[in-house]
């Protein structure tokens, strides 16, 4: 395999939607997200009104990458090799002293394995790995803590109404029956949640295309949310920039190898067809399906025996690991929090930026300085990498965090954004992660600040 990777030697290219063609502001969204699972609790499940006061400190804690153990109501983050290098019970801290005493003298979380092999979802724990759920860490550790100053004892009982708060906030029928909190106020005003795409990232997806490539958008999201998201950042005419949109991909699933795999389906006025297909013919909008059948029609399309696809995507369990492992795609990582350290905004987004907020739109969290949910966190620190302090304090050492480990495992490289690379060549070579390579090479335009650093103390 060479050691640079390039977009001009793919023959299909594929994106996730979400936080990887659409950026969102992440602010408002995160605090919408919030107050639509928040708010379900306290009027349909009896929670405590406290839970809806936030102060713009809170959303420190607000972390990707964290584990909540369902079993104990700890949040952990994780070094690359499974020991816990920081912990919450609720949103206090957990000292050294108390990690240890919890997880044993090597620290070390249980369900590391279950989690690190196969990323599939459990009883007991869940994974935080993008943006939409990512608010529920935070509500997560809030009700712990409420549950603790009622006396009450914590048991995963609380998750099953939290599971339920996603449910109703983002089942496929939400957005036509204006259910729950989160559709309604975006449906009201996409503007001030989306960010529209910039004229170079339309530019390089037409030249893509007429440069011969299969474009694909492979999204989770229903069909009208999808519609909605598209025309906003992209414009009525979106659909003629893709060759085939599969929405309600029920991604990882999608990925899943026979016999689990759920057949395509055709879609009137967006409403799923009860017959799925046998197979998929020709390209289009489809909804749900599994890679086999796609990778069948990828063929047919490129006239190749095995084209090669490259795909963008922000989640490392619905895109990076399944892509990579069963569909043998390179992929594309969207890393947000390369922003946060060090790695300069596109001047796309910065004009986006500026263009977004007018003056009355700055509340008052922004005056009082709400952290973005992709910067660096003074309770749980960088994304990248993290200080393992052994007991009574001795050794300190520098180990890569569990996610960071496995964006350069299961990623080709890592971006900040799309709009990062819209303006390069086709042909620009990409250096990719390779474990020949020291951990900073696979990051473009370069590697987050912490890695850098911890790079240099190495050598």
């Amino acid at each position: 395999m060479s050691e640079y990777f390039s977009l001009a030697d793919c023959d299909v290219i594929g994106f996730d939607l979400d936080h990887t063609l659409c950026r969102y502001h992440l602010k408002e969204t995160s605090r919408l997200i919030y107050e639509s699972f928040a708010r379900y609790l306290v009027e349909h499940k009896g929670y405590d009104k406290d839970l809806l006061n936030l102060t713009p400190a809170t959303w420190d804690f607000c972390f990707k990458g964290l584990v909540v153990d369902l079993e104990d109501g700890n949040l952990v983050k994780l070094a690359e090799d499974g020991t816990v290098l920081r912990a919450t019970h609720g949103t206090s801290d957990l000292s050294t002293e108390e990690i240890i005493k919890h997880y044993g003298p090597k620290r070390e979380w249980k369900h590391f394995n279950s989690l690190s092999t196969s990323f599939t979802r459990s009883s007991k724990y869940y994974f935080y790995d993008n943006y939409f759920d990512l608010p529920g860490a935070l509500l997560c550790g809030r009700v712990v803590d409420m549950l603790h100053k009622r006396g009450n004892e914590v048991n995963s009982d609380f998750w099953k109404d939290m599971v339920a708060a996603i449910d109703h906030n983002y089942n496929t029928s939400a957005f036509r029956d204006d259910a729950g909190t989160y559709f309604p106020s975006v449906k009201r005003d996409p503007g001030q949640y989306l960010q529209r795409c910039s004229d170079s990232v339309k530019t390089w997806l037409r030249g893509m295309k007429n440069a011969g490539k299969v474009l694909l958008l492979i999204t989770s999201s229903h069909s009208d949310y999808c519609r909605l998201i598209c025309e906003h950042i992209l414009g009525k005419d979106f659909e003629e920039l893709f060759d085939i949109i599969i929405t309600n991909a029920l991604k990882p699933g999608f990925f899943s190898l026979v016999p689990q795999q759920r057949p395509f389906r055709t879609l009137v006025n967006d409403v799923e067809e009860s017959e799925g297909l046998p197979s998929l013919d020709k390209p289009g909008w489809y909804s749900q399906g599994n890679w086999p059948h796609l990778h069948e029609l990828l063929k047919k399309m490129t006239g190749k025996p095995e084209p090669k696809v490259v795909y963008f995507g922000d989640s490392m369990r619905s895109d990076m690991f399944p892509a990579s492992s069963f569909g043998k795609w390179e992929t594309v990582m969207i890393v947000e929090e390369m922003e946060g350290e060090g790695v300069p905004k596109s001047e796309a987004a910065l004009s986006n930026e500026a263009q977004m907020e007018p003056l009355e739109k700055k509340g008052k969290f922004e005056e009082q300085g709400m952290k973005s949910p992709s910067a660096v966190s003074n309770q749980w620190g960088s994304y990248f990498v993290d200080v393992h302090k052994s007991g009574g304090g001795d050794e300190e050492s520098q180990k890569l965090t569990w996610c960071c480990h496995c964006i350069h495992k299961y990623s080709t490289m890592a971006i900040p954004s799309v709009e990062h690379i819209a303006d390069l060549p086709l042909d620009y070579k990409f250096p990719r992660f390779s474990p020949d390579k020291p951990c900073t090479t696979g990051y473009y335009p370069r590697p987050p600040d912490s890695l850098l650093k911890r790079c240099e103390s190495m050598s």
